[in-house]
């Protein structure tokens, strides 16, 4: 089985899945025939080849793109044109507004990543922004008497469906051979799990930063991270999607951005202290918390993008379609999903060939 060989894991999105994106395709399909009008962005920019308006759905992750954000990248990159950045809490939702036609761009986890492909969304894999390792972790009250996966159950622990978080969980148990039935697993929102921790509502919540370390910081420990689970074969991280109306129709625009990204990696890279000060703003931590999270995960650059254990060439198809095809699988094993297409689908969806020269 062709597995990325890194031991930190390659994040996030949902109960109801199925059925907001059912509804949004249903609308997209309403619209396109009572309609002739299209999504801001598909008004051309004219004889620059680029739209009047880029439209980034992003979620608050400290990787490069988040640092590109801060740093106005997308802004210095297309004069003239209109970068509207709109945030999302789960990938769950970037694939209901891709299928819906409001964004260009988005990031998602590689479950609900893998779940969008499976299921047919318009769009295609650009950008793989970071591996996912102890950024995020199975956070629980030091008072609710936990010490290990085993002394879960009858306990009551929070997760994003179908997000990262919830595949690493799953797949945790899984390695540890425990069934989940055992405990209680509910679906909640990121921002919600603080208010819901404090309230003694749940016993521990298996989350991505910034509120793993507020949970930590409020009594909380860590039983397990990703980057454990990565180590016995539950890899997971994020990565960019493109309207594949869009890239076909603004290409440019797609290696542009790609090249803000390569830009906010190297800078987060390379500035680490600088970025911190920056990314704290976003991520609602200190600039030390925030450094911190920053070395829990590993973000990629455009160089990286080809490697063999990422998307690789056209020509010689890179480990990370193997591993949405085995996250899809894992979807369906947990009935996320009704079904998973083949290993070239994964593939095809794949745009490495926006890379060569």
């Amino acid at each position: 089985m062709n597995r990325l060989s890194h031991s930190t894991g390659f994040r996030r999105q949902g109960r109801g899945f199925l059925y907001a994106l059912s509804l949004a395709l249903l609308l997209l399909a309403l619209t396109a025939c009572g309609s002739s009008s299209k999504g801001s962005s598909d008004q051309g920019g004219g004889s620059s080849g680029l739209p009047k308006e880029i439209r980034i759905g992003y979620q608050v992750s400290p990787n490069g793109e988040l640092m590109a954000k801060a740093l106005g990248l997308a802004e210095k990159k297309f004069p003239g044109v209109k970068v509207s950045w709109l945030k999302f809490d789960a990938g769950r939702d970037v694939n209901t507004a891709m299928a819906g036609g409001s964004i260009d761009f988005g990031m998602v986890g590689t479950p609900p990543g893998a779940s969008g492909i499976a299921q047919g969304l318009p769009d295609e894999i650009y950008y793989i922004h970071d591996i996912i390792g102890e950024s995020e972790a199975l956070v629980v009250k030091t008072s609710a008497g936990i010490g290990s996966l085993e002394d879960l159950k009858g306990k009551t622990i929070a997760t994003t469906f179908s997000s990262t978080s919830h595949f690493s969980l799953l797949s945790a148990l899984k390695q540890k051979n425990i069934d989940p039935s055992g405990i209680k697993i509910i679906d909640m929102p990121a921002p919600e799990m603080a208010a819901a921790w404090q309230r003694g509502d749940i016993d521990g919540a298996y989350i991505w930063q910034p509120v793993q370390s507020k949970l930590i910081a409020d009594g909380g420990k860590v039983i397990v991270t990703s980057k454990e689970v990565a180590a016995g074969g539950g890899i997971t991280g994020e990565f960019g999607v493109v309207s594949k109306e869009f890239a076909s129709k603004y290409p440019e625009a797609v290696k542009g951005y790609i090249e803000v990204l390569d830009e906010g990696t190297k800078y987060y890279r390379d500035h680490a202290e600088e970025a911190s000060g920056l990314l704290a703003k976003e991520l609602g931590l200190s600039p030390e918390e925030t450094l911190t999270a920053m070395k829990q995960i590993t973000v990629l650059d455009a160089s990286e993008q080809t490697l063999p254990e990422y998307m690789g060439t056209p020509d010689k198809p890179g480990a990370f379609g193997a591993l949405l095809k085995e996250t899809a699988d894992f979807l369906v094993e947990q009935k996320s999903i009704k079904s998973a297409p083949g290993l070239k689908t994964f593939q095809e969806a794949i745009r490495s060939d926006l890379y060569l020269k």
